[in-house]
């Protein structure tokens, strides 16, 4: 069986971040005073709320091209891979709450490691398929 720590420790760590977007956009309901269910009506809690939203967005394509390309390549360089998108979660995060605008670096940084993981993940298994 092959060990796993390293792509688990990124998955961990991306779980995390999206643990803090969720208790961010919590705060911010409670400073802004913004009622359950309304999502609308603050500018500043609704940049925390699609902090939030955009890191539960990317969450499905991000972990499952984590594993699959770990299963296909090894750990190490799927969890190598894999770290640059919790750090750009983290980046847009921040970016994002200060000015929208901004937020450009964080997204590149997740999405071009995401887009590394899932294409790696399909051309290895493409690649089992065919030697059969």
């Amino acid at each position: 069986m092959q060990d796993f720590a390293w792509t688990a420790l990124v998955t961990l760590v991306a779980l995390l971040v999206y643990f803090i977007t969720s208790m961010g956009a919590g705060r911010a309901r409670y400073i802004y005073k913004l009622p359950a269910p309304a999502i609308t009506g603050n500018e500043m809690f609704e940049r925390h709320y699609r902090v939030q939203m955009n890191t539960l967005e990317w969450l499905p394509i991000f972990l499952p091209a984590l594993w699959l390309f770990a299963w296909v390549w090894g750990d190490q360089l799927a969890a190598a891979i894999g770290a640059f998108w919790p750090l750009g979660r983290i980046i847009y995060m921040v970016t994002y709450v200060k000015d929208p605008a901004k937020r450009s670096l964080g997204f590149a940084t997740q999405g071009l490691a995401a887009l590394a993981l899932l294409i790696g993940a399909l051309v290895g298994v493409v690649q089992t398929l065919l030697a059969g």
